[in-house]
């Protein structure tokens, strides 16, 4: 068994006594640097890091591979990667960056091949002069999506 397969055994052991913690990235760079990138259904606590951490580290031994290990959240300002994220986010205006446009709008639907964005845009009226405010819904697949984030707004 690699070093790599171990450790990712000890992650998923790990994360099977946290049902509502998933794993977001997990690398071993070439100086055997650990880094592992949690997130939740209700949020990642400390006590969540430090838990997955002594879950790889106290299984591991330094005699037989020097490593160095670091568990974090995913940060606030950490771009969406998986389903179940954005599943997370569903009533949240997201920042989503696609091939062709942005698009901030209320994330209102995920399932596994698009999500659903709405969001309110100020159109000319069909008939006479001026604008009206029209309700928009838009399907994007997730392959089309470069980056989506959820923006912060301070009330």
């Amino acid at each position: 068994m690699t070093f790599r397969e171990k450790v990712a055994a000890l992650l998923e052991q790990g994360l099977s006594e946290k049902p509502d913690i998933f794993l977001i990235d997990f690398n071993i760079s070439d100086g055997f640097k650990i880094t592992v990138t949690l997130d939740g259904d209700h949020g990642v606590t400390l006590q969540d890091c430090i838990d997955v951490s002594r879950a790889i580290e106290h299984n591991l031994d330094r005699e037989e591979q020097d490593f160095s290990l670091e568990v974090a959240s995913a940060g606030v300002s950490s771009p969406l990667k998986i389903v179940r994220q954005y599943r997370k986010n569903l009533g949240r205006t997201l920042q989503v960056k696609t091939t062709s446009e942005t698009i901030e709008a209320e994330l209102v639907d995920v399932n596994e091949e698009f999500i659903t964005l709405a969001w309110e845009a100020r159109e000319p009226k069909k008939i006479g002069k001026g604008k009206e405010t029209v309700q928009k819904t838009q399907q994007v697949p997730y392959s089309d999506i470069k980056e989506a984030m959820v923006t912060i707004t301070f009330n």
